[in-house]
């Protein structure tokens, strides 16, 4: 497993929480049963509205932390605020691959945004910590992202995810095999187990995982 940490730009500022999952699979297209199960069963359209997403406590506590560092969190939606105005416009969810459509499903249902990552793409420890001044990558979708102030993962070569959006270098691909995937919450890990409990479930019925390793990092609560 890679070690992973948070810097103390960040968790100075709030009470920062990571839930990891490392594990191996197949990347696929996911499948119709997977997509059956989201659109027929998992989630529940009707209660998301515009109006009460940004209510949720998780995505709420997000918002705090990004007005706190300087970014502006209706500009800069976390994933899972983004995915659940999907639902409340009526717009279609992506199809990207078992892996990201799971994660998806799990940030959705948890409020919780997540990032998933190819392994073999990330060069030596990971930090999560805080953009700095004109820092930016080129994210998922080839558009530029400002990360300055933003949340973000960091390896040696230097930083390739967000809450926000996540780069193009660590993104999956079909041939992605070792994957992390990491539950962002900005306030401590117990809420956490839900998302890790639901997303090492659906790993298992619907993309054949069968040994997944978990890493909980930082506190459960101030």
């Amino acid at each position: 497993m890679k070690q992973i940490s948070i810097d103390k730009t960040l968790s100075d500022k709030c009470n920062v929480g990571l839930a990891c999952l490392f594990y191996e699979v197949n990347v696929t297209d996911s499948s119709q049963n997977l997509w059956e199960f989201i659109e027929n069963d998992a989630i529940d359209k009707a209660k998301y509205t515009i109006e009460n997403i940004a209510k949720d406590p998780i995505i709420a506590s997000a918002k705090r932390v990004y007005k706190m560092l300087g970014k502006d969190p209706s500009r800069y939606r976390i994933a899972s605020e983004a995915l659940r105005r999907r639902i409340a416009q009526n717009k279609e969810l992506y199809h990207v691959n078992n892996i990201v459509d799971i994660g998806n499903l799990v940030s959705i249902e948890t409020g919780y945004a997540s990032g998933s990552y190819d392994t073999d793409k990330i060069i030596g420890d990971i930090v999560f910590g805080v953009g700095n001044i004109g820092e930016e990558y080129e994210g998922i979708g080839h558009v530029k992202i400002n990360i300055e102030n933003l949340p973000i993962f960091r390896d040696s070569i230097g930083p390739f995810g967000s809450p926000t959006r996540d780069s193009l270098r660590t993104m999956i691909d079909s041939n992605s095999k070792k994957i992390l995937t990491v539950f962002i919450s900005f306030d401590g890990t117990a809420g956490l187990k839900d998302a890790v409990s639901k997303m090492e479930n659906y790993l298992k019925t619907f993309a054949g995982v069968e040994k997944v390793q978990i890493m909980m990092i930082g506190r459960e609560n101030l």
